[in-house]
């Protein structure tokens, strides 16, 4: 009688493993987005590590508020983009073609759809997920 498994606890048993292995996918997809996507001490474009007192003097040159956190390199290609949309742009600069236009125009595309997604009612959904299943509860 002592090697009867308990059905019951089995299944129990089962059902936490499972839910604790959502729970660890859940924290591994939010901690991707903030650790990979918002670290303060790395350019948003190219990944170069900055200080973040780098960050606030490069973000206005030129007197073009520059809505991202790039290294000094980026943030001298991300206005000459601006400028280049504008008709203008540095003409010494002829590797800033056509498709380098489209690729940072991807790239911006892409920092919104990510923007996009951290307002989604379910992203948002998930934080209360993991904010109400906290273990010290």
């Amino acid at each position: 009688m002592a090697n009867i498994i308990e059905l019951d606890k089995k299944l129990k048993h089962t059902k936490e493993k499972k839910a604790e292995i959502i729970r660890k996918r859940k924290i591994l997809a939010v901690q991707k987005i903030f650790q990979c996507m918002h670290c303060a001490f790395k350019c948003e474009k190219c990944g170069t590590q900055i200080q973040p007192d780098e960050h606030r003097q490069k973000r206005s040159i030129s007197d073009l508020r520059v809505p991202y956190r790039f290294c000094e390199s980026c943030a001298e290609e991300y206005i000459d983009y601006i400028e280049r949309l504008k008709g203008r742009g540095n003409s010494e600069y002829y590797w800033h073609n056509e498709i380098w236009l489209e690729m940072w125009r991807k790239w911006i595309d892409y920092q919104g759809a990510i923007d996009t997604y951290l307002k989604s009612k379910e992203f948002k959904q998930l934080l209360t997920e993991l904010k109400d299943t906290r273990p010290d509860k």
